[in-house]
């Protein structure tokens, strides 16, 4: 009995004072040494590489998602992203990319507007050199496209969209047809368009003129 006593205090003591020569998490072999970018076609997956190579050699248990972010903010098309952590030593990046719905001519400033209303530096970009051209406000053309949404309004028949200071737009389609809209309530004449498109009575009309609160003017 005295020597099993005896034998557990010298276990305990071993127990509580031995300190492990290897720890998993500081010298195991953790750190990064690949980064792989996913999910990118306008995003440069090289320049986001350059821009995170702060990262090579982190720890990947202790990895700080604020520091890519930071970093990713500086590429404008860049929406948002998750990250997976592939043990012993990659990481992987999900880039989420923004949407270009049009492009914005403001005055001498030229911007691709984004599915959310947000603003990117206009570069050349070929899968986007047919989007809608919108002359005027920006903001303003995001409260018409998501009502245009909102009705089903066949927005790939659109060729550009013109702003007027007194707060109303024409709508230029892609048969040359061009849609006068009222300052107020304009949601009742492009329902009312979108009918008159269906009849063939309507073809040789150029102009719908909506400006006169319920009257339609063709010319």
């Amino acid at each position: 009995m005295k020597k099993s006593l005896f034998g557990l205090i010298v276990l305990f003591i071993l127990l509580t004072t031995y300190t492990p020569k290897f720890n998993f998490i500081e010298n195991s072999n953790l750190y990064i040494q690949k980064i792989e970018i996913e999910n990118t076609y306008i995003v440069s997956s090289d320049q986001i590489n350059k821009n995170l190579r702060f990262l090579y050699k982190e720890n990947l248990f202790f990895l700080n998602l604020k520091d890519i972010e930071k970093n990713l903010k500086q590429e404008p098309f860049v929406e948002s992203f998750s990250v997976k952590k592939i043990y012993p030593s990659t990481l992987k990046i999900i880039i989420v990319e923004k949407k270009p719905i049009a492009i914005l001519h403001n005055k001498k400033e030229k911007f691709y507007i984004s599915n959310k209303g947000d603003l990117i530096d206009f570069i050349e970009i070929k899968i986007y050199k047919d989007l809608p051209t919108v002359f005027g406000n920006g903001e303003s053309f995001y409260s018409l496209y998501q009502d245009l949404q909102n009705i089903r309004f066949p927005l790939e028949r659109i060729k550009s969209f013109y702003f007027f200071e007194s707060g109303r737009w024409d709508l230029v389609m892609y048969d040359d047809k061009v849609i006068k809209l009222p300052i107020r309530d304009y949601l009742s004449s492009l329902k009312n368009f979108m009918l008159s498109k269906a009849n063939s009575n309507f073809n040789n009309y150029k102009i719908f003129d909506y400006r006169i609160k319920d009257q339609l003017i063709l010319n």
